[in-house]
């Protein structure tokens, strides 16, 4: 088990969120509160660079739907970035693919 590892970062088009190790039931609430506490404007893109993300689980699946709602709720876009291919495969079997813009790496994904 790895613990949960979250690094702010800013970018021309709003907040990276570098999000690492275990996105799961004990930890997801971490991202959610620190999603909530993100002061976003309508036009920025909140960025979830999933790069060093090494299991995620439905809890953690819904702190990245949590993540969208409070992307939109503030007339923000939001794009994952660098998805670990276990986690891109469970986006997919349940849709999540269809309204989550999803990026090769962090550059691409703020550059769109």
């Amino acid at each position: 088990m790895s613990p949960l590892k979250i690094t702010t970062a800013n970018a021309a088009t709003g907040p990276v969120l570098a999000v690492g190790g275990d996105l799961d039931y004990a930890n997801a609430t971490e991202l959610r509160e620190l999603v909530a506490t993100l002061a976003l404007r309508p036009g920025q893109r909140l960025v979830l660079d999933l790069t060093g993300l090494e299991f995620c689980d439905s809890s953690g699946i819904t702190a990245l739907i949590a993540a969208r709602h409070h992307a939109q709720k503030a007339q923000a876009d939001i794009a994952l970035a660098a998805v670990p291919a276990h986690t891109l495969r469970v986006l997919r079997i349940v849709g999540l693919d269809q309204i989550f813009p999803i990026h090769p790496d962090r550059e691409s994904a703020v550059a769109a």
